[in-house]
């Protein structure tokens, strides 16, 4: 099942308004601490470049943990998946201030320079294409647009996995040289790819015989 919904039809998996709020404020406490050290001169002598790549970190974060509740549950029996929605959506949400910090206080709104960006640098190009494949399944996060959709909800939203590839990518060329950091988020979100391809095999071949 996709990440940045839960399902309306058991209420075990959708957590109630104070869940909600709860994770909301804590998944976003990260974000908070960092505008207030921005602006209390707390982030170093480039502190745009460390606010960008610290929020574009917990984007990271929160995509990989909502990847990780379905494998959760198939290996450990752990049931995470009424705070799945969440998880997605705070995921795009760091992603959309990742983006705004890069177009608003590192370009400065320059579109010229945008454009020169997202058309000669590659991994400006991997990390756009996959916020724009983030906004269709947020934009459908929730439950009006599951009923709406119907089985097409759950095609669309297989598109994370495609985001996840991409975001992996993104992370790796980010930056200059390989470490620790970079190779082990890229690397859990390209096993959390595989481990889907490979449930998904397992089901066809079910299927077929």
């Amino acid at each position: 099942m996709p990440y940045l919904s839960g399902t309306p039809r058991n209420r075990l998996l959708v957590p109630w308004w104070g869940e909600r709020a709860a994770l909301a404020l804590l998944g976003l406490l990260p974000a908070i601490l960092y505008f207030w050290y921005g602006a209390h001169d707390a982030l170093g002598p480039d502190p745009v470049n460390v606010f960008e790549r610290w929020l574009g970190l917990w984007a990271v974060r929160f995509l990989l943990a909502g990847l990780l509740v379905t494998p959760l549950r198939a290996l450990t029996g752990l049931n995470l998946i009424r705070y799945r929605r969440m998880l997605g959506l705070l995921a795009f949400c760091y992603v959309c201030l990742h983006v705004g910090v890069y177009v608003g206080l590192d370009q400065q709104g320059n579109i010229g320079v945008l454009v020169q960006d997202l058309t000669r640098r590659p991994f400006l190009m991997i990390g756009f294409a996959a916020f724009m494949l983030m906004v269709p399944l947020a934009i459908t996060s929730t439950d009006g647009a599951m009923r709406r959709l119907g089985r097409r909800w759950g095609r669309l939203h297989r598109l994370v996995y495609g985001v996840a590839l991409l975001v992996a990518v993104h992370f790796l060329m980010a930056f200059k040289t390989y470490n620790v950091t970079s190779v082990t988020y890229a690397g859990l979100l390209m096993a959390m790819v595989v481990w889907r391809c490979q449930a998904a095999w397992r089901r066809w071949r079910r299927r077929a015989a």
